[in-house]
């Protein structure tokens, strides 16, 4: 199934709810998003204290020493 189809099928499905369930749609749209902007930050601070072993070494520095 395609993105656009899946739009298609939410708008369809949110235009046959009663009026009273839009709030809380609405709702759950935005805690989705702000769910999926944590987890990225979760994973950039995760991924950056594993690599930080390999960027700070020597030889790291050296390699990137013309820069």
């Amino acid at each position: 199934m395609t993105d656009v189809t899946k739009v298609k099928l939410i708008v369809n499905e949110i235009e046959q709810v009663p009026e009273s369930f839009l709030e809380e749609i609405l709702d759950f749209i935005r805690f989705l998003k702000i769910k999926a902007k944590t987890n990225k930050l979760e994973t950039m601070i995760a991924s950056e204290s594993s690599l930080k072993r390999d960027w700070l070494r020597p030889e790291e520095d050296y390699a990137w020493r013309d820069l």
